[in-house]
């Protein structure tokens, strides 16, 4: 495996180094905050693992002086309305939620309570915040920049599939940030003279019959959103692109690790240690409609030379050049 380090390494390192150097003296009593995740419990534990270590760096230690709520959807985001009326009923601090359909869960149960977003597409453009300078609410955090992500992936599989006209858009159709990342990158793909389609992945048979259609309908190639839900799936995924021969681009690096072709991907880890400030920060007295969302440009591409040569990829070398990771 080699590694090439770009700017955004040096912007993520930095960024820690800032969260390590903060305070460690938590606010006084013990702190009850929730958890509202719409995807399983196994689909990002590495993820709330550097939140609790963030937290416990601050001073905040579970069984001593703060209580976790956790609550996981399972990717059946019909189950989020109960779930967070839940939550808001133990009257938590601070409701932390992962994944756009459990923030808007989270809004409508409580109007009063802070909640933090780790890490969302388009709080903006899906009516959480009223600006990302001044949210204006009881909702701030930390958002990912994915709207310009759909158009910037769709650029990327072109340069390693440039023949490809007909692109495929696996996500959650469901989620209303995931709508609004297709939406942009549908506009492109327009611009480019390029059909997209819009597949759903959330449930192993909805996930089952776009992969039927999307090999049958000989798509050039797939793109493959950045919602956790789909991560359940993340092998059979990916196995699928092997066996169908069709480029695929990831909005998670997970998908590489597992044999994907190239993800392109915020870096979460730093999102969510993020999103541990902002905790600590609103426990303190901070409120969260003068707390700006953060949106950290910092992105990891990794290509995944291996699983390009059983595609009889070539991958070319602006491609190779711009790879923070390259997998051998």
């Amino acid at each position: 495996m080699r590694r090439r380090d770009i700017l955004a390494v040096p912007l993520a390192l930095g960024m820690l180094m800032q969260l390590r150097s903060a305070g460690a003296q938590p606010a006084s009593g013990v702190l009850a905050i929730a958890i509202l995740d719409d995807a399983s419990e196994d689909a990002r534990p590495e993820l709330w693992k550097v939140f609790s270590k963030r937290l416990a760096e601050l001073g905040y230690v579970e069984g001593k002086n703060l209580r976790v709520d956790k609550r996981y959807a399972g990717g059946v985001s019909e189950r989020l309305g109960t779930l967070a009326a839940e939550a808001v009923a133990r009257g938590p601090a601070v409701i932390v939620v992962a994944g756009t359909p459990s923030a808007l869960a989270a809004r409508r149960a409580t109007g009063t309570i802070p909640i933090v977003i780790a890490g969302l597409a388009d709080p903006v453009g899906v009516g959480l915040v009223a600006s990302l300078a001044r949210p204006g609410g009881n909702v701030t955090g930390l958002s990912i920049v994915t709207g310009d992500a759909g158009p910037k992936w769709l650029d990327l599989l072109r340069e390693i599939a440039p023949a490809a006209r007909r692109i495929a858009f696996l996500t959650d159709a469901s989620n209303k940030g995931a709508q609004l990342v297709y939406a942009r990158l549908e506009e492109h793909a327009r611009r480019l003279n390029v059909a997209a389609r819009l597949f759903d992945g959330r449930e192993q048979a909805a996930l089952e019959q776009s992969l039927d259609a999307i090999a049958r309908e000989r798509f050039g190639g797939l793109i493959v959103s950045a919602t956790a839900v789909l991560l359940k799936h993340r092998d059979r995924i990916v196995r699928f692109a092997a066996q169908a021969r069709i480029p695929a681009l990831y909005g998670r690096r997970d998908y590489a690790d597992a044999g994907g072709l190239l993800s392109y991907a915020a870096e979460f880890p730093v999102i969510y240690a993020r999103a541990a400030d902002y905790v600590d920060r609103i426990a303190r007295g901070a409120k969260p409609s003068e707390l700006p969302v953060e949106q950290p440009n910092i992105v990891r591409m990794v290509t995944n030379l291996k699983a390009a040569r059983a595609l009889g990829i070539n991958v070319p070398q602006s491609i190779l050049l711009r790879s923070d990771e390259v997998i051998e």
